[in-house]
């Protein structure tokens, strides 16, 4: 089977398709001795509308565009389609392709590049997850372990097509959070050889994915290196607390 990484083939489209691109108070007694209504409580804030607030937005990143990412052209629509050849590379599969890990109780992707088109220096994905409190120490160990089991590659394969990491090594990220780490992985298409960045940090029960990839270099059999920008990561990690 020919290959078709994510970022030559449906990457290739979805850089494409982003570049064109409280609680009531009561009211004043009226009457010295009439008790006093009670304050209403603020309804209780749901997982997904959390980490909505908590996504950075234009804002945040000065220089940058915030968008959602286009999901016609993704490695896969979900967890179940991907197969990955050694199962302990599985979580790290997930976190290189916006998919979630370990079972959170909501998560909310954004693709993130430089406003202007002629800075292009490629695409970095945050994905957000709200967990319960021991699910998100859980999820940060078993990226630990995967990313030491790793370092020989593996291939993951789904609809989107096939994609060989050839290398996987871990990289010093500055420490932020109540816990983070950071890896680097390579893969080759038509002779060329790319390098994309990943960073993945817990705040408390919310776990903050970063994933950085140059599609077009890729489609145009250029080597890159995708760096994740440090500006981006700041802000969004500030906003995560």
């Amino acid at each position: 089977m020919k290959q078709a990484p994510l970022a030559a083939s449906a990457m290739t489209m979805l850089v494409l398709a982003t570049l064109s691109a409280c609680g009531g108070t009561a009211d004043s007694d009226a009457v010295a001795d009439k008790p006093k209504a009670s304050v209403s409580s603020a309804p209780e804030v749901s997982p997904s509308a959390r980490i909505a607030k908590l996504m950075v937005t234009d804002a945040d990143v000065k220089g940058f565009i915030v968008r959602k990412p286009n999901t016609d052209f993704v490695f896969a629509k979900s967890r179940d389609e991907v197969t990955v050849n050694k199962q302990a590379c599985t979580s790290l599969a997930y976190a290189m392709n916006q998919l979630p890990l370990g079972e959170p109780k909501a998560d909310l992707t954004r693709v993130v590049a430089k406003e202007k088109a002629a800075d292009f220096d490629g695409f970095t994905y945050i994905t957000l997850a709200a967990y319960d409190s021991d699910e998100a120490q859980k999820v940060m160990a078993d990226v630990s372990k995967s990313v030491k089991a790793c370092t020989g590659g593996f291939t993951a394969k789904a609809s989107g097509g096939t994609t060989t990491y050839a290398s996987l090594t871990t990289e010093r990220v500055t420490a932020v959070g109540d816990e983070s780490l950071g890896f680097k992985a390579t893969m080759s298409f038509r002779g060329a050889t790319h390098t994309m960045h990943t960073e993945v940090v817990r705040n408390a029960d919310v776990i903050g994915v970063y994933f950085s990839v140059n599609g077009i270099a890729i489609a145009n059999a250029r080597p890159s290196d995708a760096k994740l920008p440090a500006s981006v990561v700041a802000a969004q990690s500030s906003k995560l607390g």
